[in-house]
């Protein structure tokens, strides 16, 4: 397990050095000045170079790149070119947010999904099974964006019963007012892993349940709840170890989308608003937390399916 770790560890460096020169090559192939964003009518071409060499813009772009990557190895990204404060408070401030929205999903996602997807298992071809089988077809071909403009109609425009956007009311710092600004996108952002959980769920109990040893518990007379839950539940863990792994980068992709639907005060949404003003610093400093994420949970993953199944640890 150690050895796994510390290999795992090591190759953290190389990636993130690999992701971050991918992502400032594509910064500079986007069409676009980010200077342009600060030019009034009153400035004059001087000013605009003026400002161009203060950024370092001016200079070729792998110089523009080793003096990035030479502050970033001491724990400078820059300065956010819009506001001009530092990009790694910004991340920091920003990160309980997104990481307190992605891991509420996934837990309501999993809790969510276990139970019918062995209701869809033990149900084969009835009814219930074929209900659950449509809801996730829906669930999976339903844009995250789409669902979370009909949810804050329905519930917050039509009904008034839960807050549109934000992570707290202004003049508020209750626990329960968090709470109820956080259940439509953290309810937006587990659905679209819902559905496909329940389809590998569903998928792995029913080869489960055709093995040798649930024909031998039915045989002494154990009921169908009892084997599912004592005996192949266990069995079924193991997938879903895999595709919470698995799931990582979709999970950024998809709080990227559900924040900047719902205003949620976190990372993505600050991503979205770098993007659209080239602030490049910004950029940059989110894409390698972001691939510093996907690393770790994926090392997660194979920690937890090392502890499941201890057979894999000789394979690795």
């Amino acid at each position: 397990m150690r050895q796994l770790i510390a290999r795992r560890l090591l190759q953290v460096i190389p990636m993130l050095f690999f992701i971050s020169i991918i992502c400032f090559g594509l910064i500079k192939l986007a069409p676009g000045d980010p200077v342009l964003s600060f030019v009034t009518p009153n400035m004059h071409l001087e000013d605009i170079e003026r400002m161009r060499h203060s950024l370092g813009l001016d200079q070729p772009a792998y110089v523009q790149y080793v003096l990035w990557l030479k502050k970033s190895l001491t724990g400078d990204l820059g300065y956010s070119l819009i506001n001009h404060q530092p990009v790694l408070d910004q991340i920091l401030d920003r990160l309980p947010a997104t990481a307190g929205l992605m891991g509420a999903s996934i837990i309501l996602a999993v809790l969510i999904a276990i139970p019918l997807g062995l209701l869809a298992a033990a149900n084969r071809n009835r009814w219930i099974d074929k209900l659950i089988n449509l809801m996730s077809y829906i669930g999976i071909s339903v844009p995250l964006f789409w669902l979370g403009i009909l949810l804050i109609y329905l519930f917050a425009i039509y009904l008034h019963w839960l807050p549109s956007t934000g992570m707290r009311t202004i003049g508020t710092d209750s626990v329960l007012d968090v709470l109820k600004h956080g259940i439509l996108p953290c309810f937006v952002l587990a659905f679209s892993f819902l559905s496909v959980y329940v389809r590998y769920i569903r998928s792995s109990t029913i080869t489960q349940l055709k093995e040798e040893y649930v024909q031998i518990q039915y045989a002494f007379g154990s009921g169908k709840r009892l084997v599912l839950f004592r005996h192949v539940l266990k069995h079924v863990l193991l997938p879903i170890i895999t595709l919470l792994g698995m799931s990582a980068a979709d999970l950024v992709a998809g709080a990227i989308v559900t924040e900047t639907v719902f205003s949620w005060p976190g990372i993505g949404s600050l991503g979205m608003t770098a993007v659209k003003g080239m602030d490049y610093p910004v950029i940059m400093g989110i894409t390698l937390f972001s691939a510093l994420f996907l690393i770790l949970g994926n090392l997660l993953a194979d920690i937890l399916y090392s502890i499941a199944d201890p057979r894999i640890k000789s394979t690795r």
